[in-house]
Parts: C-alpha cells; sequence; structure tokens
C-alpha cells in the first residue's frame, strides 16, 4: 500500500487527462463502502498471515480458496447481485474444483480436508475467505456508487483512494504498535516498490472488472490464476502435478468454460 498509492494517484490522474473527464462525484455512500471495504481487505490479509502460523495451515489455506462461492452469497445480500441458476453451477463446479486444486499442492486429501473442519486454522481460513468476500462486494459497491465518469474511471477513483486510506491506516498501525517499521520499508525501496507495482496493476484490473461485471463470476474466471501458478510451479521450478491436481484442474476449467458460455 505505501508505495502503490502514489503510483494508484498517477494512473487516476493519467486516465482523468486521457479522456478528458474530471474527478466522479463522491458520495456518503462511497465513503462508508470504500471504507468496509479497506478494513475488511486488511482483516483478510491478516487471518491469512495468522493460519501460516498453524502447523495445519495447509487445511486452513485450502479453505480460504472459498470466497467465490461466499462472495456470490454476498453480493446478492449487499448489493442485490442476482445470478442465473446455471452460473451458481458454474461457480459451484469451479469452486470444487479450487479445493481439489489447493489440496493437491498442499499435499493433503479431501477426506482429510472434511475431517479438519473444527480445526482452528480451518476457521479461520474460511473467515478470511469471508472477509475477501465482502472486500470485493464493498469494492463493488464503492465503485457503482460513484456519479459521473465511466467504469474505468470510477474503478481508478476507487482504488486510488482504498490505497490512501489504507496506507494511512497501516501506518498509524505501525507508528504505535511498532516503532521502526516504517523506516525499514523505506530502507527496502527496491523490492517492495517492484511488489507495489505489481500488486497494484492486479487490483487495478480486479476491481475494474468488479465495476464492470458480478464479481462473483469476475472471481470465478480469475480462478484461472492458479493454473498460471501451476505452470509456473511445473516449467520453471519442475514440480509433479499429483493426480488431485489434474482432476482440480480440469474441474476449474469445466466450470470457467460452463460460466463463459452462459
Amino acid at each position: 500500500f505505501f508505495y502503490a498509492w502514489p503510483l494508484a494517484i498517477v494512473y487516476l490522474a493519467g486516465l482523468m487527462h486521457y479522456s478528458k473527464s474530471s474527478l466522479p462525484k463522491l458520495t456518503v455512500e462511497f465513503a462508508v463502502f470504500l471504507i468496509l471495504g479497506s478494513v475488511t481487505q486488511i482483516l483478510f490479509t491478516f487471518l491469512l498471515i495468522w493460519m501460516f502460523s498453524f502447523r495445519n495451515f495447509a487445511v486452513g489455506n485450502t479453505y480460504s480458496k472459498t470466497e467465490t462461492a461466499q462472495i456470490a452469497f454476498l453480493g446478492f445480500i449487499i448489493l442485490g447481485d442476482t445470478i442465473t441458476s446455471g452460473a451458481v453451477v458454474a461457480i459451484t463446479i469451479s469452486a470444487i474444483g479450487v479445493l481439489m486444486l489447493s489440496a493437491g499442492k498442499a499435499g493433503i486429501t479431501l477426506s482429510t480436508l472434511f475431517s479438519n473442519l473444527r480445526e482452528k486454522s480451518t476457521l479461520i481460513g474460511l473467515t478470511s475467505g469471508f472477509f475477501l468476500g465482502l472486500s470485493v462486494i464493498f469494492y463493488r459497491g464503492a465503485s457503482l456508487s460513484l456519479v459521473g465518469g465511466d467504469e474505468y474511471l470510477k474503478a481508478a477513483t476507487t482504488v486510488a483512494f482504498s490505497t490512501g486510506f489504507q496506507t494511512l491506516l497501516l501506518c498509524i498501525y505501525l507508528r504505535v504498535k511498532q516503532p521502526g517499521q516504517i523506516h525499514r520499508i523505506l530502507c527496502l525501496w527496491g523490492k517492495a516498490g517492484l511488489v507495489s507495482s505489481v500488486s497494484l496493476i492486479g487490483s487495478i484490473c480486479w476491481v475494474t472488472a468488479f465495476t464492470l461485471e458480478n464479481a462473483s463470476f469476475v472471481r470465478t474466471l480469475g480462478q484461472i490464476e492458479l493454473l498460471f501458478s501451476l505452470g509456473f510451479s511445473v516449467f520453471i521450478f519442475h514440480e509433479k502435478i499429483t493426480r488431485l491436481e489434474n482432476a482440480g484442474i480440469l474441474t476449474v476449467l469445466v466450470g470457467i468454460i460452463l460460466l463463459i458460455h452462459l
């Protein structure tokens, strides 16, 4: 957030200049959605990192991938986004495939996955997925509540303001709870800046897609990132793919193809 915020402002300013448009009108609804989205995204990240401190974090991490299915439900409850029965089937198939793929990559069986439902790491994983789903819906709500400008400008505005707000929140936290950490961040400007730049591009793409389309559809299609990650692990790190991973890949692809052809 620290290094991404200035870049987000530059992107927003460039988009306004290129489109010869003014900043969309900010509303109270935008501010509420933006604050909730920013906070829930931070909570998701905190829970995900906390989960890694447990020995059996692999199960919890797998369950954190259920956010796609949760987004469909949350989008309907909070924003009134409706989906067809065919889309529900596609999202469910994709979610099952993600669970299979994640379990196979972590080296755990499906029986282990379901037998550890009451474990603390599992509950943390599900909760982190819930907060990620909430942040996605809140960001979509923030963009849609802006007045004026096209979807790309609305998304850029949401990213710029949310990144700035998150930077402020985390800087205050670090200053109070962990003095000296901000200085260390400044010393690591090279690596941190590179990570921030790549992350910002991802955030811009995600929020723009959420503004254009139902968030559950976007996240389901976005599961293709797991296949890219798997490809990198095979071709660059020469890792082997398990049978469960192969089954998960096919299941995810079936869900994505079904969703695209609806």
